[in-house]
């Protein structure tokens, strides 16, 4: 219980802003977790929801009471819908073998996605942050909360996009970032805000990467819930 006690409660300190340890840990698992998703290995799936478990308690910084009382609804129900959907990553990459060691290190192949399922996500992304904005408002997130809205929805269609081997998963990541960076600043959360710079050139850099060994593109049949 040592560990646990020390990694819910140890901050870090700079000037006069407290950032908590587990904050910084969770992005780093995180980070790993992008990485390992460059390289499309298995492992990142299980890595990304050990950042997951230990964001969700930093954005739910009122419940919790830590030093930061702000709540970031959005933020922290993205953890749980990550973890939800990287179960489903995690079985999508791992489920066919990939040589002698089986399915540990299955290489998915990178593909466009079809017209049909752009639309789709580009549809999902506007309709899905109107729809949660005015619930996450009632429910006292932080303003803009638009904003908290629009780094939910896009953060889940691009962990699914990524699942499915849609390599422009990549820049639904870059559209979370350009918004999420001013959002994360504002509430105080430095850490997060520090990394999603980060991520801003990661995630190009993970789409060129893919980019260059996509596959054929998928059918134009098939949509977003295929």
């Amino acid at each position: 219980m040592g560990l646990i006690d020390w990694l819910f409660d140890a901050q870090l300190h700079i000037g006069s802003q407290t950032i908590l340890w587990r904050e910084v840990i969770g992005n780093l698992f995180g980070l790993l977790s992008a990485l390992g998703g460059m390289r499309r290995k298995a492992w990142a799936w299980p890595v990304g929801i050990v950042g997951n478990v230990l964001l969700f308690t930093v954005f739910m910084g009122a419940a919790f009471g830590t030093p930061n009382p702000v709540n970031l609804l959005g933020q922290a129900g993205r953890q749980v819908m990550f973890v939800l959907v990287s179960i489903y990553g995690w079985y999508r990459w791992t489920r066919r073998p990939s040589g002698p060691a089986g399915g540990h290190e299955v290489m998915i192949e990178p593909r466009w996605a079809s017209w049909p399922t752009r639309l789709a996500l580009i549809a999902g992304m506007i309709a899905g942050t109107l729809l949660l904005t005015p619930i996450f408002r009632a429910l006292g997130s932080y303003e803009p909360v638009w904003s908290d809205a629009w780094i939910f929805v896009g953060s889940i269609l691009a962990t699914y996009g990524m699942a499915k081997g849609w390599t422009e998963f990549w820049l639904i990541w870059v559209a979370v970032d350009v918004v999420g960076v001013p959002l994360l600043f504002s509430a105080g959360y430095y850490a997060s805000g520090l990394m999603y710079l980060f991520y801003g050139v990661f995630t190009l850099t993970g789409f060129f990467v893919w980019k260059r060994r996509n596959v054929v593109p998928e059918p134009n049949i098939e949509a977003v819930g295929a």
